[in-house]
């Protein structure tokens, strides 16, 4: 081996003398690395490897069938194995005899609008628009308004005045704050179930959304106008079947409904169903249908940790801020609640019921997940829109509204 003294003393030398630049230079890159780690950290990148398939591995306490639990509790009689979760929350106002009608024996649609207590403004405008008592007059509905209880005595204080004055306040003794959105839906069911059984369809709606009666009624009576060409016809044959058992009056011929060709207009295809109603035994849980994964990321208000939640997808479900559910839908996600774990998120809770039953989620674009914009004349379909927590907002659309007939 050849030796160079003169190059190896050199060489000794530079590096003695950068040294310390060579550990600056390690240090930076170590912190960039660490750095880019942290963020990819939060931004859930490493999480994501781990979750597990939702399609393969899907399951939820209660592990087991819990249909034959449902069963039991419809049927008055004690399940075989005792409730997992309850929500033993007692009613301030249960407004017992709110759905009591005497004119009608049974309700056609309950509104239930799930509001903020200290949103008396937002309660007033609904009163004064959609939520009117005297729209409508020849159709039974009722509406309701359900609370939580505030901190703040003079809050409560003024609760207890609009009680008195409107008859229309259900309140329940838990704390109303966002991550108790679960727990207000399902005193909710709870109030529907017990007080409130003799309707055939429920809305729940949030006190920030823009609704339209007219067009809520025309989709009860015909849930089929919802789908459009783009959707898969197939997918709905259970609502095709139910409603093929239930004629009203139509010259129908169900194999020419079935035999449609793609290709026909969509219109031609649900002229067939028009005159139609819903039977009573049908499970409907319908309004704007999301397919979407849990978030990750730790700074996001909708984060789930994999603790909490290990799949990569959630189930199908429908958007909080307005749904439908027929009554025997409604029951059945009622007395499943009893035997599905707790989750802080209602929309993502209701859809983990209705994976857990059997209940698939009907999907309407004339529910607005976002706020739609606004012209005089393209609010003619629309179901619900979110975004009108102006008050002011939301009763000068809807008078505009009802005066082309749209409302």
């Amino acid at each position: 081996m050849l030796h160079f003294p003169k190059m190896n003393f050199f060489l000794r030398l530079i590096f003695t003398r950068n040294r310390g630049l060579v550990t600056k230079i390690k240090f930076r890159y170590i912190c960039v690395l660490l750095i880019i780690v942290f963020l990819l950290n939060s931004f859930g990148v490493f999480t994501h490897l781990f979750e597990l398939p939702f399609e393969d591995c899907f399951t939820y306490p209660y592990e087991g069938n819990i249909l034959t639990f449902i069963d039991a509790l419809k049927n008055g009689e004690k399940p075989s194995i005792n409730p997992i979760n309850e929500y033993n929350f007692s009613f301030i106002y249960a407004n017992e005899k709110h759905c009591l009608d005497n004119d009608y024996n049974i309700l056609h649609v309950v509104f239930i609008i799930k509001s903020a207590i200290e949103n008396f403004d937002r309660r007033t405008a609904i009163r004064a628009t959609w939520g009117s008592k005297k729209r409508f007059f020849d159709v039974p509905t009722k509406i309701v308004f359900l609370l939580g209880v505030h901190m703040n005595a003079a809050v409560q204080s003024q609760i207890d005045n609009e009680v008195i004055k409107y008859e229309d306040i259900v309140q329940s003794n838990f704390i109303d704050s966002y991550y108790n959105n679960t727990i207000k839906t399902m005193l909710a069911f709870k109030w529907a179930k017990l007080y409130c059984s003799n309707s055939k369809f429920y809305m729940f709606v949030d006190d920030d959304i823009y609704v339209s009666v007219k067009n809520v009624l025309e989709f009860i009576r015909n849930p089929m106008s919802c789908i459009d060409e783009s959707q898969n016809f197939n997918e709905f044959r259970p609502y095709k079947r139910k409603i093929k058992s239930n004629i009203i009056s139509s010259p129908l011929n169900w194999q020419k409904f079935n035999r449609t060709k793609a290709g026909d207009n969509f219109m031609e295809k649900t002229q067939y169903i028009i005159d139609y109603e819903l039977p009573n035994d049908m499970r409907l849980y319908a309004g704007y249908v999301f397919n979407s994964r849990p978030h990750r990321h730790k700074t996001s208000k909708w984060y789930v940790p994999l603790q909490e939640y290990p799949y990569n997808k959630w189930p199908l479900y429908v958007s909080a801020g307005a749904y439908v559910l027929s009554k025997e839908a409604l029951v059945d996600i009622y007395f499943a609640s009893f035997y599905i774990k707790h989750f802080r998120f209602d929309d993502i809770y209701l859809g983990i019921i209705a994976k857990k039953v059997h209940l698939k989620p009907f999907h309407c674009h004339k529910f607005h997940f976002y706020k739609k914009d606004y012209t005089t004349y393209n609010y003619k379909h629309v179901i619900t829109s979110h975004g009108y927590s102006d008050p002011k907002e939301l009763i000068q659309v809807w008078n505009e509204q009802k005066l082309l007939g749209n409302a």
